[in-house]
């Protein structure tokens, strides 16, 4: 698999959730990844850094274009923790953790974002605007309350599925309330 592929498809994954969320700046997408999946095996059975920093060329050039916050999910064993700016940590009052992801405790995309953020640090939980599964990770837990799935033509980077949400306002009311179209 070329490692060029996987940055053209992530960023073309990207820019298309960037274009169909319609998401402003300052909003935040989380992204869960599984290397191992990307690459054709089981999730968590062979974290890639070389995947991983291809993924990430692709998808961190968009975000910054764009001035949306990555919030690049940790796996299972740090308890789907994120890596995020710290500027974003700032400005929605995440709460910070102590931990150091790793290629092999938070995955191979968080150990990148370690090194790739201008001021990265973890975060225990967020609520999330829009988000992009990259390997069936499970990233709902991480997104505001109402998820709208997303389609799009673009539906794996290498063998890993892709899965797009973005969220929108509850809807409330009853019969007689009227909402914007």
């Amino acid at each position: 698999m070329q490692l060029t592929s996987l940055t053209a498809k992530a960023k073309e994954a990207l820019s298309g959730l960037l274009s169909t969320a319609n998401l402003e700046p300052g909003m935040i997408i989380v992204i869960g990844c599984s290397t191992s999946e990307v690459m054709g095996r089981t999730i968590g059975s062979a974290s890639n850094m070389d995947t991983a920093e291809a993924i990430m060329a692709g998808l961190l050039p968009v975000a910054r274009e764009h001035d949306v916050y990555l919030a690049i999910q940790c796996c299972e064993h740090l308890n789907r923790a994120l890596v995020v700016e710290k500027e974003c940590k700032d400005r929605y009052g995440f709460e910070e953790v102590t931990v150091i992801p790793h290629q092999d405790a938070g995955g191979a995309l968080t150990a990148v974002a370690m090194r790739q953020f201008q001021d990265p640090v973890v975060v225990e939980a967020i609520s999330a605007h829009a988000g992009m599964d990259i390997g069936d990770t499970l990233i709902g837990m991480h997104l505001k309350r109402v998820a709208v799935p997303v389609r799009l033509d673009i539906d794996s980077i290498g063998h890993a599925h892709l899965t797009f949400a973005r969220t929108r306002p509850k809807l409330i009311g009853g019969a007689r309330a009227k909402y914007p179209s």
